[in-house]
């Protein structure tokens, strides 16, 4: 990884386009410290002393914005469930379906404002929920209508931004805009957490044996994460192709052998990081209604409880265990969703079979069909198990003395979308033919 950093900032183009990136994250954290109009900053210290549930889990997210009631407070989770929301569509409806796989570049366009309109109605109606849930907290100058207007349409605008802070990242940076954007979020928490590392050995000035022992485990149980995770992300199933002499133009080319790369997670971080999106967004649309949800009881209630247990553990373990079955169930049908929508197996076979080419052992058409399909299945099944076994973990470690609740997402997030990131950065290297950049 260091080696093609190393590679990239002596490429120019290549520096350009990380530099343009980090002053895009600088924008990005300089955002998060911009207060919303109409906030009391006083009062807002005191209500935000210690976010947990859904507010938890969006600060942790936008990086610390929420709790600090910033304009990027919704960071970019509106556009994810936006972008959620139309790929589920595409599957429905005839029209959108037509536009992702045969539109071209202008039906790909026509995607992505779709998606961005989307996005604005869904943070317009996420932003009434988050001034309705905190009007009576006292952290807003009054109650009028102007102000809840400019609370309102200053989250709006801050979505809005990142969304095209995201897009800008994609096109003109680095790659993976809304991916890094999250990654940058949750790693700005970082410092925090070195912290809270340091309090657990030194706790009232003194050493702590205890506490030495309990920072260990964290750290060491964060090191075993991070090796599985990458293990998985890096992981591949290489199936062998073989193809027969032809004849192109006046020469004859030669019998090739070469395979085809089957990552074991194929669809990488992103089931992990739409799960999370799709869980939450009950208790988003709830607190718009009921702003005092949190200490009712009822099926509403339940309904609450049960979908910001992904973020803490004050819900009961009952909540916890039927939030981590779905949040389990969801990262699965995510992770066969997003591989099936990169790797066609039939579309594969097809030009392997017009390319003269052929699997050992496999007759080519429908069988090769079949056993590629046969061998995805398998893959996404386990590389969606590891995935989400990692994210649901700390959730029911909370409720043992075990507690190592540092963020299985947070950590599959973060190495995921590092690694995606150095793949773009090879990528980009390739492209421009850079020599060595590939020597060990």
């Amino acid at each position: 990884m260091f080696k093609t950093l190393k590679n990239a900032l002596k490429t120019p183009d290549v520096r350009k386009r990380l530099l343009y990136t980090l002053l895009l994250i600088v924008v990005f954290r300089l955002g998060c410290y911009i207060t919303v109009p109409g906030v009391d900053s006083i009062a807002l210290n005191e209500a935000m002393g210690n976010t947990q549930g859904i507010a938890g889990l969006i600060d942790m997210i936008s990086g610390g914005a929420f709790s600090r009631f910033s304009v990027f407070a919704m960071s970019i989770s509106p556009y994810i469930t936006a972008s959620i929301v139309i790929q589920l569509l595409a599957m429905i409806i005839p029209s959108l379906e037509r536009l992702t796989k045969e539109g071209g570049e202008e039906g790909r366009k026509k995607i992505n404002r779709y998606t961005k309109i989307l996005t604005i109605v869904l943070a317009l109606v996420e932003s009434i929920g988050i001034y309705f849930s905190y009007k009576s907290s006292g952290i807003f100058v009054d109650n009028s209508f102007l102000t809840g207007a400019l609370v309102v349409a200053g989250l709006v605008a801050g979505t809005s931004i990142l969304m095209w802070l995201g897009e800008q990242i994609t096109n003109k940076g680095v790659g993976n805009g809304i991916s890094l954007l999250i990654f940058i979020g949750i790693i700005s928490g970082l410092p925090s957490g070195v912290v809270s590392i340091w309090n657990l050995i030194v706790q009232n000035g003194a050493f702590s044996t205890t506490g030495l022992l309990t920072a260990l485990a964290v750290i060491i149980g964060a090191i075993i994460l991070v090796a599985g995770v990458v293990f998985v992300q890096q992981a591949e199933r290489r199936i062998p192709v073989q193809y027969s002499k032809k004849v192109v133009g006046r020469k004859m080319v030669g019998a090739q052998n070469t395979h085809i790369p089957l990552k074991l997670a194929m669809a990488g971080v992103m089931p992990v990081i739409f799960a999370s999106s799709f869980m939450t967004f009950p208790a988003m649309i709830i607190q718009i209604f009921v702003p005092d949800i949190a200490t009712q009881t009822g099926f509403l209630a339940g309904l609450y409880n049960f979908s910001i247990a992904t973020s803490t553990s004050s819900v009961g373990i009952g909540y916890s265990i039927a939030n981590a079955i779905v949040y389990l169930l969801l990262i699965l049908g995510f992770t066969f969703f997003y591989t099936y929508a990169t790797f066609n197996p039939a579309e594969v076979s097809n030009n392997i079979k017009r390319n003269g080419g052929f699997i050992p052992g496999i007759r080519a058409g429908k069988p090769t069909t079949e056993y590629l399909s046969s061998i995805i299945s398998k893959l996404t099944c386990f590389g969606g198990l590891f995935l989400a076994i990692i994210a649901i973990l700390p959730m029911l470690l909370r409720f043992t003395s075990l507690n190592i609740a540092f963020g299985g997402t947070s950590i599959l997030i973060v190495v995921g979308v590092a690694l995606e990131t150095v793949q773009q950065l090879e990528s980009l290297l390739a492209m421009r033919h850079y020599k060595g950049f590939l020597e060990k």
